[in-house]
């Protein structure tokens, strides 16, 4: 049996009952190895001897202890002892997400997408290990003192394996699954769905399901719709109402298939809150691939003998119809309700029938002019290409129309013709040209002598065309500029007589502002006043994103203002820190303010718990109540022995008669504390004598409860 200030595995001292479960009370303890106070799960007795309690307790502690993230309360130990079953965790003192809740009717949109975010790391944290929650719900939600969200209580979660997971429903009504209120297979996609309802609730302040009595309301989580959130709270973003919906659908292949799904739309809600990019999914649209039952595969069979005996009964009835018809016309009006039957049976069989003839003629009709149509165009291609077509040279205004359309031009005679007439040509077209010339006596300067797309060939717009023009017999060198500064660069080319054009670019290999390339290319000959132009680097495209300024705020004001930004948050550690002012808000980012970084990098954070406390010691004995305490006090009465610190924290509570006790604590937060020690006095039995009548009277003695009280002052750590 549990006391106040018993000690559990050598290490563990009981302070006082925090909470208590169906099958387990919570204690806040100290554990004395590690200088530390921490929750310690007890199974109650009763259950304690009970084989199927005691396994899964011990399933929980296995499932949680192979967790550890920041948004989980973590497990430190597990263990047994005198037959008392226990596992120590992480204390978080705060409240959970219920009494938040109540507490502020509803929460914004806002905070609730950052409560969600972070509740939904922790379960992704949970199901990567391949563990199920299966109990969602604010209840099991805790906010720390520091903001800090965390999923706790994995009372009923277990190991997810690949077999079939069939369970009665457990956890709270108002938050279950369809698929475990009807008592069926459950797997992530259950959490999901509890996740959504409990969104409902932070944004609504109510639950979307509920009733008078369990069954009520879980015939209302698979049967009724559930309601917007919109409904009651107007102002809700749509993408936050679809995702609700989208966590919420009664089908766990509608829902979000992983966590990680959900955590990204959740961020982009925070940035584009009214834009509606939540996907619903139907699987039968998706043309999704399903098992067959047992069901579908008796009905197949089924058809398959219908099928077999249909054609049974055609090459029967082809034989024998003409035999019976006049038969069955002379017997019509007396076996009218046989024939009846007969006639159903013909009309089925004559329907297949004229169904496969049909079949056949429209097949083999598609069939021959699929082949008209393919050698058609397989004729037309050919006679296009050799000429030999009329109507296959392409001058006519509908394929001009077409080409245009499409985007593609016709490449014009350009060889032979003077580069200015041709620049503007094939400019006015969408093509682009690239110049470069050739020194030569033959031909007069500025005259194209050459093209690397040949005359009436169809290119696509924006193309590059290569012209060589010719430079005549009095070209000049031009420069070569490439790598230089735009200034000296465009100063070298009029310093030898050419017209500079620049173009810009973003190039992460050529510092901004230097020049990546040049038409003509340096070393080449070009007239005097040719055009040269240069491509100027505009350096490295800037898609690098500015760190916000996350010093003095909440956590999850920091989750937000991050993705906002296009940032996510890293490690986030709890930390001293001298400024009370920054107490429960970030002190720390790995990022300086400004600073530019690339999209999605991530941040480390530190939020402070307030400046290093002072912390004492107490080392030493306890004596017994001295005479001066209480002059009616004697060796050997039981005594109640507690040790109380001046911030309400009791170090020990115990009966001894024995005295001096030893104690060693550390870590103590207040530099003085009292010693109270209570017990009864009973006072020896008193006789009288009366002088006159020497009559004897015996008085008995009486029980009186002492309490002796002392302070004591205990020491500095350092």
């Amino acid at each position: 049996m549990i006391k106040i200030g018993m000690m559990i595995g050598n290490r563990y001292e009981i302070l006082e009952k925090i909470g208590t479960g169906g099958m387990s009370d919570v204690y806040k303890s100290k554990d004395h190895k590690l200088n530390r106070y921490v929750a310690v799960k007890v199974l109650k007795q009763e259950f304690s001897e009970n084989a199927n309690f005691v396994s899964k307790f011990q399933v929980e502690a296995q499932a949680a202890a192979g967790l550890a993230h920041p948004n989980v309360v973590n497990v430190y130990d597990v263990g047994e002892e005198n037959d008392i079953y226990y596992i120590v965790m992480e204390l978080v003192e705060g409240i959970t997400l219920k009494k938040y809740i109540e507490k502020k009717a509803r929460l914004s949109v806002k905070e609730a997408i950052s409560i969600a975010i972070q509740v939904s790391m922790g379960i992704e944290a949970a199901h990567n290990n391949h563990i199920i929650h299966r109990d969602i719900k604010p209840q099991n939600i805790i906010i720390s003192k520091e903001g800090k969200v965390k999923v706790t209580d994995f009372g009923i979660a277990k190991a997810a394996t690949s077999n079939t997971i069939t369970s009665n429903v457990m956890g709270s009504v108002h938050y279950t699954s369809p698929e475990q209120a009807r008592g069926g297979y459950s797997d992530e996609k259950s959490d999901i769905y509890s996740l959504g309802i409990t969104m409902f609730e932070m944004l609504t302040g109510r639950v979307p399901f509920n009733g008078e009595t369990t069954v009520a309301i879980a015939i209302k989580h698979i049967q009724e719709q559930l309601p917007s959130p919109r409904e009651y709270i107007p102002e809700i973003p749509v993408s936050v109402e679809r995702i609700v919906f989208k966590c919420c659908q009664k089908s766990p292949d509608r829902r979000y298939q992983t966590m990680g799904d959900l955590i990204a739309d959740l961020k982009q809600s925070l940035i584009n809150p009214d834009e509606d990019f939540v996907k619903l999914v139907n699987p039968d649209e998706e043309a999704s691939t399903r098992m067959i039952t047992d069901k579908d595969m008796v009905q197949i069979k089924r058809q398959s003998d219908r099928r077999d005996s249909m054609d049974e009964a055609l090459r029967l009835k082809k034989d024998v119809r003409r035999k019976y018809q006049e038969e069955e016309e002379e017997d019509e009006d007396e076996d009218i309700d046989e024939e009846n039957e007969d006639e159903d049976i013909d009309d089925d069989i004559d329907d297949e029938e004229e169904y496969d003839s049909k079949m056949e003629r429209i097949t083999t009709v598609l069939a021959v002019v699929a082949a008209l149509l393919i050698g058609c165009i397989v004729l037309f291609l050919v006679g296009r290409t050799l000429g030999i077509l009329p109507f296959g040279g392409g001058n006519g205004e509908d394929e001009e129309k077409t080409q245009e359309d499409s985007g593609q031009v016709e490449m014009p005679k350009v060889v032979g013709r003077q580069l200015e007439e041709v620049r503007t040509e094939l400019l006015g077209l969408g093509l682009m040209p690239e110049i470069s010339y050739k020194e030569t006596d033959e031909y007069e300067a500025g005259l194209v002598l050459e093209c690397n797309i040949g005359i009436g060939q169809i290119v696509d717009s924006k193309t590059d065309i290569v012209l060589t023009v010719s430079a005549g017999t009095s070209g000049i060198e031009v420069p070569n500029v490439v790598g230089m500064s735009t200034a000296q660069g465009v100063s070298d080319l009029e310093q030898k007589g050419f017209v500079v054009n620049r173009t810009e670019s973003y190039d992460a290999t050529v510092a901004k502002g230097n020049i990546i390339s040049q038409t003509p290319e340096g070393g080449t000959k070009a007239p005097n006043g040719t055009a040269v132009t240069i491509k100027v680097s505009l350096g490295a495209e800037d898609t690098k994103v500015r760190v916000p300024n996350l010093i003095g705020i909440s956590e999850m004001d920091a989750m937000a203002a991050a993705t906002e930004s296009g940032l996510v948050i890293g490690s986030v550690t709890e930390v001293n820190n001298e400024d009370p002012a920054l107490e429960g808000c970030v002190c720390y980012q790995s990022y300086s303010v400004g600073s530019y970084v690339e999209p999605g990098t991530a941040i480390d954070l530190q939020v402070s718990i307030g400046p290093k406390l002072a912390t004492y010691s107490f080392n030493g004995s306890i004596e017994a109540p001295s005479a001066e305490e209480d002059p009616e006090y004697r060796d050997g009465l039981s005594v109640t022995v507690t040790i109380d610190t001046d911030d309400g924290v009791q170090l020990l509570n115990t009966s001894t008669a024995s005295f001096p006790i030893s104690v060693n604590y550390t870590g103590i937060r207040s530099a003085s504390g009292t010693v109270t020690f209570t017990y009864t006095v009973t006072t020896d039995a008193v006789t009288d004598t009366n002088p006159e009548t020497g009559e004897v009277t015996t008085t008995e003695g009486t029980s009186v409860q002492k309490t002796v009280s002392r302070t004591i002052q205990f020491t500095p750590e350092a």
